[in-house]
């Protein structure tokens, strides 16, 4: 790994500027390549991980070649202007693959006056990453590719041919990597301790506050947390935790986002924030919740009792009601069912209000996240 490491550290110390440069990547097919051994080889650097378990669609990334950062109210158009500004004048791609495109990976704080705490540490309010390279695999295919920043005023002809040769590179030391070490199991993880920083007392008394305000106020959902730690003996194993969500969630979004090695916010979620293809978009509305049976009738009993529920009814109803309220002013045409469906997973199942729309303007995806954040599926309302 010697030789990538001394190729790719040139390029991105000779052409990583300082908020200026311009982007120039370039992909190959990769078959053979898995992304969780694309993740294991990446160990010790800045990795990233986004799953779509409905489709199947997988992106992953490995090492920094741009950050873009942004901080208070405005960190969602800051995000949205450093990313306008590095992909308009990039150097086109050399394939016909559209989803080896240069991906960025990233996320935002819930609060606009974010501070990180300790759990926190290492992450700032709205921070996406352009990785070095990335992986991308779907329906059996797989696509490698690299990304840097050419200066701005160069003909970026000799950073592509590096470019290319470090890529090859990549992919020859991934090759002989997947040979070496090979997939295996997700074992079951190890035993850990479980606390709450929140005494229990404090927690119910929040609950009875809570309780409380829906008879004096206007308040009509609210989401209440408190955190919880989890320590084991051993550093947590990213990988076989990543592999153990995938297993026991298989139509969940599966994430990770490790800007600094060992600093890694990962998960699995059901819930689609926003989706936009051109003028398309798709949301949902993902509110009222029951467990799962334990036997098909029981299952069906249960998903009915969730259906026929007032209170999670009108819970499910406030969040789609919310989706439609943001969206309107935003669309041509918006297309919501009168009704909730039952969306099954594994362990648990919620009342489920697919939505889709046509955008007024195709301005992608992160002013309608600005638009719908906090959704009252997870900030209450109102």
């Amino acid at each position: 790994m010697a030789d990538l490491e001394q190729v790719s550290d040139y390029l991105l110390t000779e052409y990583r500027l300082e908020q200026q440069g311009r982007l120039v990547s370039e992909a190959l097919a990769a078959p053979g390549i898995t992304v969780a051994a694309f993740l294991r080889y990446a160990v010790g650097r800045s990795r990233f991980l986004w799953r779509d378990g409905r489709n199947g669609i997988t992106f992953a990334g490995m090492g920094t070649a741009v950050d873009l950062m942004a901080w208070g109210e405005t960190r969602f158009r800051g995000i949205e202007r450093q990313a306008r500004e590095l992909f308009s004048n990039a150097v086109p791609l050399h394939t016909a693959e559209p989803l080896a495109a240069p991906r960025l990976f990233g996320g935002f704080a819930f609060r606009e006056d974010f501070v990180p705490d300790f759990a926190w540490q290492g992450f700032i309010p709205a921070h996406f990453v352009l990785p070095h390279f990335q992986l991308v695999s779907h329906d059996g295919q797989q696509w490698l590719t690299i990304n840097a920043l050419a200066p701005i005023d160069e003909e970026p002809g000799e950073l592509t041919e590096q470019l290319c040769e470090a890529l090859k590179l990549c992919y020859q030391e991934l090759l002989a990597f997947v040979e070496q070490t090979p997939d295996g199991p997700s074992d079951a993880l190890a035993p850990a301790t479980i606390g709450y920083p929140m005494p229990y007392p404090t927690w119910a008394e929040m609950i009875t506050q809570a309780q409380a305000h829906f008879r004096t106020s206007p308040l009509q959902k609210v989401v209440l947390a408190r955190v919880c730690e989890v320590r084991r003996p051993q550093p947590i194993d990213l990988d076989r935790a990543l592999a153990f969500l995938q297993e026991h969630y298989p139509d969940c979004y599966t994430f990770l986002f490790e800007p600094q090695p060992h600093h890694a916010f990962f998960g699995a979620t059901p819930e689609l924030l926003v989706a936009t293809e051109g003028r398309q978009l798709r949301t949902m509305g993902l509110a009222g919740s029951i467990q799962r049976g334990k036997t098909a009738e029981e299952d069906q009993t249960l998903a009915d009792e969730l259906w026929h529920s007032a209170k999670d009814r009108l819970e499910h109803a406030l969040v789609v009601d919310a989706l439609r309220r943001r969206l309107l002013p935003l669309t041509t045409t918006l297309t919501i069912p009168k009704e909730p469906e039952i969306y099954q997973l594994s362990n648990i199942q919620h009342l489920y209000t697919p939505v889709q729309g046509e955008l007024q303007q195709p301005d992608g995806v992160l002013p309608l996240v600005e638009a719908l954040h906090p959704t009252p599926a997870l900030g209450g309302s109102p």
